[in-house]
């Protein structure tokens, strides 16, 4: 996901970065302020909708589901460590094709870059589209046995709580295939092991006012009683459900406002289906579109420190206080590295060492020292932009020698993430004092 929209030709280590320099961008934007025009305007609503986000409460922990052998010497979950996680990936044993194991190169929008670079597409098993090669091969995310071992390595790290991408039914990514009927399976298997599920709505085609409402009425109908359902505690005792809310800023702050404050035409505040809305921001400015929008709160995504203001680790203590001031949740995104040259070979300057492990630790020692609610995890499995905490091995083949934690073992990111959750909550609770 990530760069997929962010196509940065020059966005080197702390340079600024202008989205409205993006093709794609443009046309986003100019669709949804067109198709704004002919609805009713939102009115230019003062942000109203507060829940004492910002305030450092606990999240709600429900009791403990019985345990079986398998899960005995697993750690408490940390409801405040949330990872992202994607389940689009298929191969011919339960899909009868790879999916995204054979991604396509993507070619650079600059045909004189372009034309110096490969084209074609990956082809698994031996050529994957990952600079890195998984434990589990390259599965498919319909197999209960690897949601089984994801959800045991998730919780092994000590974290609580995972986003998965989502789609509305029916719907995928331009790569993909449809896998809202995954929800319940990774639930089910998901609760077993205590965790929580949280949903990271992606930019589909027509995303709206109107369409996000149905999505969030759909998912909670659907999901929301279910034990493994993620609902965040605030200040005020209550419990809502969470929403990640990916590329919000292709979409303008009245089209958002409409939905999201209390005056809104659609607004979802005050009923059944009120939630916590999460934005992504990248650019400083987007701050105050997502004021204006009327979200709960923002999050950073990327784990590329220095690719955009959003994910610079020096910009997080303003974007912080900014939070503070506002009363919207700060949830810095952490990451282990970057590197997505299998999918865009052009964008080697994005690239982001791991350092045997140094560089996701120094990414956790900036996010503690603002003092978050919650941290999420730039992820568990997006194996096209290397940024994994899965576990990965080594391998070569006669045309590529893959990347992968050596000198350590293949779970050595799964033991620095439950290294700091237990660091956090230990310090979290000096926070409270």
């Amino acid at each position: 996901m990530a760069l997929k929209t962010l196509r940065p030709e020059r966005a080197g280590f702390g340079d600024p970065f202008g989205l409205g320099l993006l093709p794609d961008f443009q046309q986003r934007t100019t669709y949804v302020k067109r198709k704004f025009s002919v609805q009713n305007g939102a009115k230019e609503d003062s942000f109203t909708h507060t829940k004492n986000l910002h305030s450092l409460t606990m999240n709600l922990k429900t009791p403990m589901a019985p345990i079986g052998k398998l899960e005995q010497d697993l750690p408490s979950p940390n409801y405040d460590f949330h990872v992202f996680y994607y389940c689009w990936f298929g191969n011919p044993q339960f899909d009868g094709k790879y999916i995204h194991w054979n991604h396509p190169l993507l070619t650079h929008w600059d045909p004189k870059i372009a034309s110096g670079y490969p084209k074609g597409r990956h082809s698994p098993p031996e050529d994957i589209g990952s600079s890195f090669y998984p434990e589990l091969g390259p599965y498919s995310s319909r197999d209960p046995s690897v949601i089984e071992s994801h959800m045991k390595q998730i919780s092994s790290a000590s974290i609580g709580v995972l986003a998965i991408s989502w789609y509305p039914p029916g719907m995928n990514d331009e790569n993909g295939e449809p896998t809202d009927g995954l929800v319940l399976t990774i639930l089910d298997i998901a609760h077993k092991y205590r965790l929580k599920v949280t949903f990271h709505i992606e930019p589909y085609k027509d995303r709206d006012d109107r369409s996000m409402y149905n999505n969030v009425k759909y998912i909670i109908d659907k999901y929301g009683d279910h034990p493994g359902f993620y609902r965040h505690k605030v200040s005020t005792g209550r419990t809502y459900p969470m929403f990640y809310i990916y590329d919000s800023y292709i979409t303008i702050p009245e089209m958002w406002a409409n939905l999201l404050t209390v005056s809104g035409s659609q607004s979802i505040r005050d009923t059944p289906y009120d939630s916590l809305f999460i934005a992504l921001l990248v650019e400083e400015k987007h701050k105050h579109d997502i004021l204006r929008s009327g979200f709960d709160g923002i999050y950073t995504y990327f784990a590329t420190n220095g690719f955009s203001y959003g994910s610079s680790h020096h910009n997080w203590p303003s974007l912080k206080a900014f939070c503070d001031k506002n009363n919207l949740m700060f949830i810095p995104s952490v990451g282990p590295g970057y590197v997505d040259t299998s999918i865009r070979p052009w964008n080697n300057h994005n690239t982001r060492n791991r350092v045997n492990g140094k560089y996701y630790e120094t990414a956790y020692s900036a996010a503690l020292l603002v003092r978050p609610e919650i941290i999420s995890i730039t992820s568990f499995n997006e194996w096209h932009e290397g940024t994994q905490i899965e576990k990965a091995i080594p391998k070569k083949t006669e045309k590529t020698v893959y990347l992968d934690y050596q000198p350590h073992k293949p779970n050595v990111y799964l033991e620095l993430t439950r290294k700091w959750s237990e660091r956090y909550s230990q310090e979290k609770e000096q926070w409270l004092t």
